[in-house]
């Protein structure tokens, strides 16, 4: 256990150096506080908007923005070091391999797990202070929790990816594709189906493929909490699944710990 937590000081404390917290914090407080409370500038007002409506938008954002910070922030935890020649020398300490690799993650987790509270946590500050904390922070601590987990999610595919190639700019590729793969073409190759094929999907269908896209657990599971009625696309089949909020929650967790369990295995058969 002192070994994992000296390795996420150690990530935490590079995070700061690098500038990485305090730059994920101020995107998302400004973007949040921007919507909340710019949002209906649209419609020729300004000023706070409905909280289905705050939530919604910032969920269509953080979709885009989350999974490519962590991305980012993760893709060469492994491969840089290596090439780098650190790695190497790590391992030479009493430190295993799943130590380290849990330190990395517990480092990294708690950089966005901090930048995601505080930034998002300011739109709750300014939405609950023009209308009730009461209703404000039960939403917002789901989105918070739940982005928190998108982002934990694809720390742990940048880990798969960072350990599985050699060269820190295949890492890099793989890792932009990871995100057009699943914050885009998914949906697009979803919306495909639901137009292209004659007997069309059923919605429970529908819902258990969306299940293999953390990104689309993500928004389903806080527009489902909410009442939204302006949501189109694939989301507005889906919507009304009979997928509870914790189950949805279960299965963001086992987006985090699948990829973490592989990961491991790919780096106690890499050879270093």
């Amino acid at each position: 256990m002192n070994q994992i937590l000296a390795v996420a000081m150690k990530e935490f404390q590079d995070g700061l150096r690098n500038r990485w917290l305090i730059s994920i914090t101020l995107i998302f407080a400004i973007l949040s506080l921007g919507l909340s409370y710019y949002g209906a500038a649209a419609s020729g007002q300004v000023g706070t908007v409905s909280l289905s409506s705050t939530i919604a938008s910032l969920s269509s954002l953080a979709v885009f923005l989350i999974p490519l910070i962590a991305l980012l922030l993760s893709y060469d935890s492994f491969v840089g070091e290596q090439e780098s020649g650190t790695l190497l020398l790590l391992l030479t300490y009493p430190i295993s391999k799943i130590q380290l690799l849990l330190g990395k993650f517990v480092g990294q987790g708690c950089i966005i797990a901090l930048a995601t509270f505080i930034g998002f946590g300011s739109a709750a500050l300014l939405l609950g202070s023009q209308s009730s904390f009461a209703e404000v922070l039960p939403a917002f601590g789901l989105f918070i929790l739940t982005a928190t987990l998108l982002g934990w999610s694809f720390i742990s595919i940048a880990y798969v990816i960072s350990i599985a190639v050699n060269e820190k700019s295949k890492a890099a590729g793989l890792a932009l594709l990871t995100w057009f793969f699943f914050v885009l073409v998914f949906d697009l190759a979803l919306l495909a189906l639901l137009v292209g094929v004659d007997s069309g999907f059923t919605q429970q269908g529908l819902v258990n493929t969306m299940m293999f896209n953390p990104a689309d657990i993500f928004r389903l599971t806080n527009l489902a909490a909410l009442d939204v009625t302006d949501v189109n696309g694939v989301l507005a089949v889906a919507i009304n699944s009979s997928q509870s909020v914790s189950s949805l929650i279960v299965l963001m967790l086992a987006w985090i710990v699948t990829p973490l369990l592989l990961a491991s295995v790919l780096f106690n058969r890499k050879s270093l």
